[in-house]
């Protein structure tokens, strides 16, 4: 294995732990309300942070690793696809099909939107800070 695998392999391990420690914690927080809450919210500020970060690189070129750290690891191991699955038919089954669809449309559609606003204001910074970076040269 060549340096630079072992480089991003490493920043995605470090970012994955630190992503799945924030999303146990809060998930023991907003255990309590008795509805996914916690899976939500993680899936949420996760689309948008992983919107921001890809929009701000598109401006800032950081090295790989650190991209994929981000990326792959904090984002990946903070957000969670399977729990939104299992949550969904955890509330199909036994609370009623609108509060899984509910939970799904808030889910889906609120992290796209998140997305795409985390991208937009993430090229608009990046884009910012380049112009400053620029007008100092």
């Amino acid at each position: 294995m060549n340096k630079q695998v072992i480089q991003n392999l490493t920043a995605i391990t470090i970012g994955a732990a630190v992503g799945t420690s924030l999303r146990y914690s809060l998930n023991l927080y907003t255990l309590a309300a008795g509805y996914p809450i916690g899976t939500v919210i993680e899936n949420l500020l996760g689309s948008g942070l992983l919107g921001f970060l890809t929009g701000w690189f598109v401006f800032k070129h950081p090295r790989e690793w650190v991209k994929v750290g981000l990326g792959v690891g904090l984002c990946g191991g903070f957000t969670t696809m399977s729990t939104l699955a299992s949550d969904s038919v955890f509330l199909l089954l036994e609370r009623s099909w609108w509060m899984s669809a509910i939970y799904l449309m808030v889910s889906i559609i609120g992290g796209m939107i998140l997305a795409l606003f985390g991208f937009m204001l993430g090229q608009k910074c990046g884009h910012k800070q380049k112009e400053k970076e620029g007008s100092k040269a």
